[in-house]
């Protein structure tokens, strides 16, 4: 994974489409393309015309570089003490700030502690690495002030296929384990399950047991979002499966390609989801994460007769 240094100009950014989703009203990124290689990652597709691609002469699409600023905490100090209108911050939307070359800079930290320092902000943490629990001093400083959540993506038992798809990201095992820790140590949680792909993390017992573990860390919503089909994702991740053996769970996502079975599956996930949400936890703080542009009609009309809990975006 090779590392490329861009300046960015932003530090904390107004994301009206995150407040869409009730995530956070502000964003800070400490990059533009993220080292965990996740091959179902749509955010390429979103910045593709960021200038950054053409200055470095590379493609948004490619898999195996990441690009960051080490700079970005010096913005994020100036942004948080001139910006009046404060509220949540998601940290973050586009890099994970504790992905691996990120660390090399302390970028997570750095920017926790330069939002954290001015009165007024709170902070929504966002990260597919358990080395943010080497940042739980800094967090338990300002418990009040700070949500966790790690992107869980299965279950424990699917662990070779999630670290295929997901190759540079800490295994699934440890962002639970740091999710338990958090509870135990005080810092406010929620869950985010985003992707659940088909196959993987979408059945039944699959999803009982993600919701049962977000109720045993202690969390404050449950976030869910089917996969996104924009770009080549997809194709990415059939790739991905298929050349770890993974033939089965490759042929299942290549079925999802067509426009009327991916509309179906995120149907039947909506409502897989919401029937375990009424078991185990509690409706009125779950949120899936619903762009229905790409809904069949049928299925359209399906998923309005009981919308409990989606976030039409």
């Amino acid at each position: 994974m090779k590392t490329f240094i861009y300046q960015m100009k932003s530090g904390i950014g107004r994301t009206h489409e995150f407040e869409r989703k009730r995530l956070a009203m502000y964003c800070v990124n400490v990059g533009i393309k993220c080292g965990h290689g996740c091959a179902y990652c749509s955010t390429p597709s979103m910045v593709r015309m960021h200038v950054g691609f053409k200055c470095l002469g590379l493609s948004p699409f490619d898999n195996d570089y990441a690009i960051i600023d080490p700079t970005t905490p010096h913005r994020v100090a100036r942004d948080a003490r001139r910006i009046k209108n404060r509220g949540m911050v998601q940290l973050c939307t586009i890099a994970d700030a504790w992905s691996p070359e990120a660390q090399e800079y302390n970028l997570g930290r750095k920017c926790l502690e330069a939002i954290l320092s001015e009165p007024g902000w709170t902070v929504r943490i966002l990260t597919k690495n358990a080395t943010v629990e080497n940042d739980f001093d800094l967090i338990c400083k300002y418990r009040d002030r700070v949500l966790l959540g790690m992107s869980i993506t299965g279950t424990p038992d699917k662990s070779n296929l999630i670290s295929a798809t997901e190759p540079y990201a800490s295994p699934i095992s440890e962002r639970l384990r740091v999710m338990l820790k958090a509870r135990t140590d005080g810092i406010r949680t929620y869950a985010m399950f985003c992707p659940l792909l088909p196959g993987i993390a979408n059945g039944p017992d699959q999803i009982n047991e993600l919701v049962s573990l977000a109720v045993e860390f202690g969390a404050e919503e449950i976030f869910a979002e089917a996969v996104n089909p924009r770009g080549r994702g997809l194709i990415l991740t059939q790739e991905a499966l298929a050349q770890k053996g993974f033939n089965t769970e490759a042929a299942v996502i290549a079925s999802i390609r067509n426009k009327t079975r991916w509309s179906r599956y995120v149907t039947d996930l909506i409502k897989t989801l919401q029937q375990s949400i009424r078991k185990y936890y509690d409706i009125e703080k779950f949120r899936f994460l619903l762009y229905p542009a790409g809904l069949e009609t049928n299925d359209l009309r399906r998923t309005k007769q009981d919308d409990d809990g989606v976030v039409w975006l």
